[in-house]
């Protein structure tokens, strides 16, 4: 009786699993559509609303003279992909009945709140006919705000295995045995938002870069936390398991932001009918930073953003090497690629050849992701 109760038990486990799995995949699928179709049609909405408004970008003086025709192309756009990747991540759970997670919605959150320090910097830029919004200090400030809330919060709400949002060990691949301890995991937080945040804003100078690139990089968190579920320690202890709090769940809203992304993708193409701004920037670097941390691959984000890295690179060494050397320059102009602009590379050249970097980076760090799995 006692075997038998035990194999019933086994097989009734499995069969929770697998039926959770098969929810949660349909999810991926509904997310990835609704958010895709949502942003797609209301894309055109508000390009029409923010031209009638005279909502434009506004251009430097000092950029590419090539730029200056872009001057008055509607910005803010990415108010469209904040809420279609929410509107499609919260539809999907509505199809599948499949319940909403905590770590998900920590992470939503904070892409709101990044959101709104972005919108804040754009609404200043449109109303004022300047092209600085918010002071330095002030954007910093806002984004750190942000991101300590989410480290603060993201620490709490244990599940019925313990498992907290974010851990408090530092990841690679996945938990390393190094313990940051809560105040050190929410300054970790702070570094890893205001770094990702900043960098996928300092990508999004040419149409469609960004966007292109963080599209590939959300893909590559479905493929992490379908795997990380398939391979988890609730499913099948072992020493190569993964303790991830939602991992399923953070694959569904990776889903959301990347389809909201391919449909923003066609009409932010070259040439653009309308920019992301500083909203959609900053709440795509918070989105990939907050799934970096809930799936516990933080540092694996480095080669799954690669593309952002180094750009973000290329503005550091410039302005060091120009203190440092009295007014010299490494490159004609930061970031990276207004540097190939002023080499006379053609904007879609240059976008399309950033985005093979950046397909190689996702590869790159996909494969020490498995990799990590198999040498374990």
């Amino acid at each position: 009786r006692k075997i038998g109760g035990f194999r019933a038990a086994v097989l009734a486990n499995h069969a929770y699993w697998r039926d959770r799995r098969s929810a949660t995949v349909k999810g991926i699928l509904f997310a990835g559509a609704i958010s895709l179709l949502i942003s797609f049609f209301a894309t055109p909405a508000l390009i029409r609303f923010l031209a009638k408004r005279g909502y434009g970008q506004i251009i430097r003086d000092d950029g590419p003279r090539t730029h200056h025709v872009k001057r008055g192309t509607p910005t803010m756009g990415g108010i469209v992909l904040i809420i279609a990747a929410a509107l499609g991540y919260f539809i999907s759970h509505l199809l599948t009945g499949v319940s909403i997670s905590t770590s998900a919605l920590l992470v939503l959150g904070m892409v709101v709140g990044l959101g709104f320090v972005g919108f804040l910097d754009d609404w200043l830029k449109v109303s004022k006919k300047r092209s600085l919004g918010l002071k330095a200090r002030q954007k910093l400030l806002g984004q750190a705000l942000v991101a300590a809330l989410f480290g603060i919060l993201a620490i709490r709400f244990p599940d019925e295995n313990s498992l907290t949002p974010i851990s408090l060990n530092l990841s690679i691949v996945r938990d390393t045995t190094v313990v940051l301890g809560a105040a050190l995991v929410v300054i970790w937080a702070i570094f890893m938002v205001l770094g990702t945040s900043n960098g996928v804003n300092l990508t999004d100078g040419l149409d469609g870069l960004a966007t292109g690139a963080a599209v590939m990089t959300f893909l590559s968190f479905i493929l992490i936390g379908v795997w990380e579920f398939g391979q988890s320690c609730a499913i099948s202890m072992g020493p190569k398991c993964y303790e991830v709090r939602d991992p399923l769940d953070l694959a569904v809203l990776a889903a959301a932001f990347s389809g909201a992304c391919f449909g923003f993708l066609w009409w932010n193409a070259s040439p653009a009918k309308i920019f992301m701004g500083d909203t959609g920037s900053l709440a795509l670097g918070g989105a990939l930073a907050g799934l970096a941390m809930t799936l516990r691959t933080e540092l694996l984000l480095i080669p799954l953003g690669g593309l952002f890295v180094i750009i973000t690179l290329s503005v550091i060494i410039q302005t060091t090497y120009f203190k440092l050397s009295g007014g010299k320059r490494v490159f004609k102009m930061a970031p990276l690629q207004h540097h190939f602009e002023l080499l006379g590379w053609g904007e879609v050249t240059i976008v399309i050849r950033f985005w093979i970097i950046a397909g190689l980076c996702v590869a790159v760090g996909l494969a020490l992701f498995y990799a990590q799995w198999v040498v374990a």
